[in-house]
């Protein structure tokens, strides 16, 4: 019997299972206040340990702020933004997408303005959508993620997995989240709010906790690229 045969029938199952969780999981951009039990955090956390990364060398470093260390964080971002504080990033932005990947974030952006009713000329309420990264959507709890100073794209990628795994685990625990590149903008205000010294660089944030589904915000769903866009097969009879 080929392995095919042998495992097809347990393999498909698990694969609708993964498909329905890889779908459940989406950029949660509004929150309930309800903090998650601190068992749940630790069991989601370590869940997401699993995630593969090059040499096994593990390269995340994570802290999570719930309670009043989530306060203290929201304030401080939201209150330099405001004010017009200087960003600090510890990677520099890069400049915007070209091509199809640039009409890829304006469908995702007209989606998600189009749902909260914000005009694309009106700058002002765009602005206003923009400074809820800082306030992580009045989520409960982030987590900001950072990697060695020593590391390098190769660490940082592994870094990406390890995120992926944290926000499957999320969403199979029921919760939301949402990736944000913004909470990195000012990384030596994160370092210094948590005590992280300068041997590690901010790659990037994540809000998470119970979704507040009555939302505009939560009724967004971006599209995905056709297989073929992104992906070619080469050799094998059945490969197409």
């Amino acid at each position: 019997m080929g392995a095919a045969a042998r495992y097809g029938w347990r393999a498909m199952q698990d694969l609708d299972s993964l498909d329905q969780l890889l779908r459940a999981r989406r950029s949660v951009r509004a929150f309930r206040p309800d903090p998650v039990p601190p068992g749940l955090l630790r069991r989601v956390f370590t869940a997401a340990q699993q995630a593969p990364s090059n040499c096994n060398v593990q390269p995340w470093v994570v802290h999570v702020v719930s309670g009043e260390a989530a306060h203290r964080m929201r304030e401080l971002l939201s209150g330099h933004v405001l004010s017009g504080g200087p960003a600090s990033p510890d990677f520099e932005r890069e400049g915007g997408y070209p091509g199809v990947y640039r009409e890829r974030q304006i469908d995702a952006a007209v989606r998600l303005f189009s749902a909260t009713g914000v005009a694309r000329e009106d700058i002002a309420a765009r602005n206003a959508s923009m400074f809820r990264n800082f306030r992580f959507f009045d989520a409960p709890h982030a987590a900001f993620i950072f990697m060695p100073a020593w590391g390098s794209y190769r660490e940082a990628c592994d870094c990406g997995m390890y995120a992926q795994s944290l926000m499957l685990a999320l969403a199979a625990a029921g919760l939301g989240s949402c990736a944000q590149g913004a909470l990195a903008h000012h990384a030596a205000l994160v370092r210094q709010e948590l005590g992280v010294g300068e041997d590690m660089r901010l790659l990037f944030g994540l809000s998470f906790g119970y979704p507040d589904d009555d939302h505009p915000a939560n009724t967004v769903r971006t599209s995905r690229a056709a297989l073929d866009a992104t992906t070619t097969f080469h050799g094998g009879e059945d490969a197409g």
